[in-house]
């Protein structure tokens, strides 16, 4: 008999053996039937990638079982930690609903009514330090991207960046009281 056909037909009568057991004790710690059969399935590739071919099915045994139960500890320790992982960003998720919920119940709509919230939206710019005042209104008044600012101004459009970010903390600090308004004009 060819090598290859004894190989074939041996890793056939092991596969055919043992597979059920083997599932069966990787779906009681797994839980999930297909999971156990990917773990098992993995096992017995292995097996066949190898070529091993073990003669005393006690060692065979004690071989399989190990490489199973050896599998199921990885897929355990990798599901605990994607399962931790997505707790936290749901967790993280919960707590900023929260934040905009609070945000929303508590802003107050008068602030849209007022007469005078040009004026301090204004002020607001006119505080600005002039450079940053500069970029700021070519930007978000004029529409300007920050490339073109760059080039129209010889500066790099890093500084353009950088100028745009002291002028959104800078009108953040000076709207405090109008975030809501802040951020839907500005951003």
């Amino acid at each position: 008999m060819d090598s290859t056909l004894k190989n074939t037909t041996e890793f056939e009568n092991i596969y055919i053996s043992y597979y059920s057991r083997m599932k069966r004790f990787a779906q009681e710690y797994v839980i999930r039937e297909e999971d156990a059969e990917n773990i098992v399935q993995d096992v017995f590739l292995d097996v066949w990638k190898q070529k091993l071919v073990l003669s005393s099915h006690a060692n065979l045994f004690s071989y399989l079982f190990t490489a199973v139960k050896n599998r199921c500890i990885d897929f355990l320790r990798h599901k605990t930690i994607v399962l931790k992982a997505a707790n936290k960003m749901q967790e993280e998720y919960l707590l900023a609903l929260q934040l905009k919920f609070h945000s929303l119940e508590a802003f107050d709509e008068k602030i849209f009514h007022e007469s005078d919230i040009e004026t301090i939206i204004q002020n607001a710019i006119n505080n600005l330090p002039e450079r940053c005042r500069e970029i700021f209104i070519m930007n978000k008044i004029d529409g300007k991207k920050q490339k073109a600012i760059a080039e129209e101004l010889n500066i790099s459009v890093h500084t353009v960046e950088t100028q745009m970010g002291i002028a959104y903390r800078k009108l953040k600090e000076a709207l405090k009281d109008y975030i809501p308004l802040f951020v839907f004009l500005f951003m």
